[in-house]
């Protein structure tokens, strides 16, 4: 019986350091998300100020 009960104990242990490292990589995830939504409308932003119609993603590189 006390096996089973240290079994438990450990189990329980790695499910909440789990659920740590799962919550800290989904605000991690969401920060992330955000910064790249800010460098796409930074990007936007500059190919809008730059005048061409094409988007720079689009655009052929200059040595073809």
């Amino acid at each position: 019986m006390q096996h089973l009960e240290e079994r438990i104990a450990h189990l329980t242990r790695a499910v909440e350091d789990l659920s740590d490292v799962v919550a800290r990589q989904s605000a991690e995830i969401a920060m992330l998300e955000r910064r790249v939504g800010m460098l796409m409308q930074r990007a936007g932003d500059a190919d809008a100020a730059s005048g061409t119609s094409i988007p720079l993603a689009d655009q052929r590189p200059p040595h073809w």
